[in-house]
């Protein structure tokens, strides 16, 4: 089993699978579930996460990618060193023709990025662009939150991404608020994100 990060949505049940299979996780993964901490951004976001438990740490893991070469598949699991968080990965199936994106990619709109786990938008606009076009153009992709999707949905995010980080950057060099940014982006998370996704 390979943990595509190390929030509890995705590792909690990492004690019971590795009963049956080793779990495989980027190294930032295991040092932030060994170590536990804040997750958070700037929205106010802010999540306690407790140390996870000895058996739910990952026993195999890497620094930048690895190949794990299993029952007639290459699975490839790629680091994104600051996007959801510092830990991500994104997991490609080249005989399946599947890529998992972690919560790199999700469909429900602007992602939750995990700043305090050192995630950025930047960071997560980067590493889609560099993966999308290595994959087949035909790739069923699964997103980290959301139903089966494809590299259009992808690169429809990716600019929703790109839009929104817009707007902020612009309203910074105003002067804006915070309270300001957000009227501002009301009309990207309305507009924007349902033209996208």
């Amino acid at each position: 089993m390979i943990n595509t990060h190390y929030h509890q949505d995705h590792t909690g049940g990492s004690a019971i699978f590795q009963q049956g299979a080793p779990v495989i996780a980027q190294d930032n993964v295991r040092k932030r579930l060994q170590e536990g901490g804040t997750a958070g951004n700037l929205g106010g976001i802010k999540m306690e996460v407790k140390p996870a438990p000895k058996e739910a740490l990952p026993i195999i893991t890497f620094d930048h990618d690895v190949t794990v070469h299993l029952n007639g598949e290459d699975i490839r699991a790629l680091h994104c060193p600051h996007g959801h968080t510092d830990g991500d990965s994104l997991i490609f199936f080249p005989q399946s023709n599947v890529v998992h994106m972690g919560d790199d990619f999700v469909t429900y709109g602007f992602p939750f990025v995990d700043l305090a786990a050192g995630g950025s938008v930047t960071g997560m606009i980067a590493a889609l662009e560099e993966i999308v076009p290595k994959l087949p153009p035909d790739v069923k992709v699964i997103p980290g939150h959301g139903p089966i999707s494809n590299l259009d949905d992808v690169r429809r995010y990716v600019a929703m991404l790109k839009d929104t980080r817009a707007v902020v950057e612009t309203g910074i060099k105003q002067g804006k608020t915070l309270d300001q940014l957000k009227k501002d982006l009301t009309g990207v998370r309305t507009g924007e994100l349902i033209k996208h996704n």
